[in-house]
């Protein structure tokens, strides 16, 4: 006997409650984290302007496991196949589409029904809906969501902000479809306001810093030590296996394992990571991430190195006729000087460099969400954020379990460089990280990423800097005034003055 045919997902939703979820904005990351939400076992509705869309998130979930996924074609119909309160998730590209989404399916929400923007949205922007729903009687949240296609279909880490009445209303749901660690899901509500959204932009800024700092140790691996790119990928995944232990440094290796299909002449061979354009392309966050931390006076070296880098990538026709110039005026094409150095003490020590100057990008990101949080009232949560980006997303890393420990000790803790375990790492892999930035430098090597950072590190730690030096030079050209360290108060000083008698009683 012939058994019988799966049901359709229709069919499937069919049999099942009115879906409390519904989804609009059905690209790749719309659809995976609807289908990953209906895997849970919690039927959804979902919605894209576009009907090719609508069918294809059908088909897949067919093909997926008969997930109960509603398809609709029209904003009613999709608003009003949701069970109250209803939560509508928007996964479209941030700006106008948001508030243009939001239009459309506005004349069918009622109070009590909540809307959750999961796109990388500006945090003032959400502040402004929370503000226009509310006065709609509807309920608000700007979810961050992090760990790209895959994360979204298979557990990613959320960060929603806004409404706690609307995170309650769909935390079940949030908790199951959220990447899964030994300390729980990776969401947590995160705060009032535009906190979600903040807290994902300064995520991506460390991202931009992490993705820099790991392309530098790239650099100096195949430009000072002669590293093939299969040495390079055994390197990223040897370090995989110990405290650099991340994403990003597990996707590393495998990119280098990858062969170009097609070589010059068009047979194939090479690797494709040689036959990149070295442009780097971006959308925003980082950028968001060095306005704000100059807003706050929250120095972030490391992550505006990372943008200043993807910028100078993006003048490529300028660097290549700028290398030309200066090698007609003497400047040698290669490296300027040569190291004679055993590989494998090579590959150590940028490790460690690239560990110490990480941990550096991290302080500066915590930094600036701590800043945040005290200018908003949002009392955020910086070790509970730290757990939270264990799984799921981009820079999940195994030091973030330390990272989240450090701020459970000391909720205040000014940096995670005096933490006393980071401190004694710091202490203990400074040599080899001078060492590292040194032989760039020596040998003509852009490392902005690892030379910021130290120079981040050791600036935090002195105790004692020149900028008296530069108090003077404002007090005497502005009147700005100073503070002395030998009494309390404000001085303003004729200093020109007094050069000018000084140096005539010198005569």
């Amino acid at each position: 006997m012939a058994s019988p045919a799966p049901a359709s997902p229709a069919a499937a939703a069919a049999h099942c409650p009115p879906p409390r979820i519904g989804l609009a904005g059905l690209a790749t990351m719309g659809q995976n984290l609807a289908l990953n939400i209906a895997e849970k076992g919690f039927p959804i509705s979902v919605y894209n302007r576009t009907a090719a869309k609508v069918d294809s998130t059908l088909s897949r979930a067919r093909d997926e496991g008969s997930l109960p996924v509603l398809g609709h074609r029209d904003p009613r119909g999709f608003v009003l196949s949701l069970a109250r309160p209803r939560a509508v998730v928007l996964l479209v590209q941030a700006g106008p589409a948001v508030d243009a989404t939001i239009q459309a399916l506005s004349p069918y929400l009622e109070p009590g029904d909540a809307i959750v923007d999961g796109g990388n949205e500006w945090y003032q922007n959400t502040e402004r809906r929370i503000q226009e729903a509310a006065a709609r009687g509807v309920l608000y949240l700007g979810m961050g969501v992090s760990g790209g296609e895959e994360g979204a279909r298979n557990g990613p880490s959320l960060m929603p902000g806004g409404s706690a009445d609307a995170y309650a209303n769909i935390r079940d749901i949030l908790q199951k479809a959220a990447a899964q660690t030994e300390d729980g899901a990776c969401v947590t509500f995160v705060g009032p306001g535009g906190a979600g959204n903040f807290v994902k932009m300064v995520h991506n800024g460390i991202e931009y810093g992490d993705m820099q700092l790991i392309a530098e140790a790239y650099d100096v691996l195949r430009r000072l030590g002669g590293l093939s790119n299969s040495e390079i990928a055994d390197v990223f995944a040897e370090w995989n296996r110990g405290e650099l232990e991340s994403f990003l440094v597990q996707i590393t290796a495998d990119i280098f394992t990858v062969a170009d299909p097609l070589d010059g002449s068009g047979s194939g061979g090479g690797a494709l990571v040689d036959r990149i354009l070295d442009k780097t392309g971006m959308k925003g966050t980082g950028k968001w991430t060095v306005q704000q931390a100059a807003e706050l006076a929250v120095a972030a070296p490391t992550i505006a190195a990372s943008l200043d880098g993807r910028y100078l990538s993006g003048l490529k026709d300028e660097r290549v006729a700028a290398a030309g110039v200066l090698e007609e005026e003497g400047m040698p094409a290669g490296l300027l000087e040569t190291v004679n150095v055993d590989k494998k003490v090579l590959v150590d020590r940028v490790r460690q460099a690239l560990y110490a100057s990480k941990i550096c990008s991290y302080a500066q990101g915590m930094n600036l969400l701590r800043a945040k949080s005290v200018e908003k009232g949002w009392n955020l949560n910086l070790a509970e954020l730290a757990r939270i980006w264990k799984g799921g997303c981009i820079i999940r890393a195994r030091f973030l379990d330390r990272i989240k420990s450090a701020y459970d000790r000391n909720p205040e803790l000014a940096n995670l460089i005096v933490d006393r375990e980071f401190a004694r790492e710091m202490v203990q892999r400074q040599n080899a990280w001078r060492w590292v930035v040194a032989r760039a430098v020596e040998a003509g090597i852009s490392t902005p990423g690892m030379t910021a950072s130290l120079s981040y590190f050791d600036t935090y730690r002195s105790s004692r800097l020149p900028a008296n030096l530069i108090q003077a030079q404002r007090d005497l050209f502005g009147a700005h005034t100073y503070e002395r360290i030998d009494c309390p108060g404000s001085f303003h000083t004729e200093w020109t003055k007094l050069a000018r008698r000084s140096n005539g009683a010198a005569i």
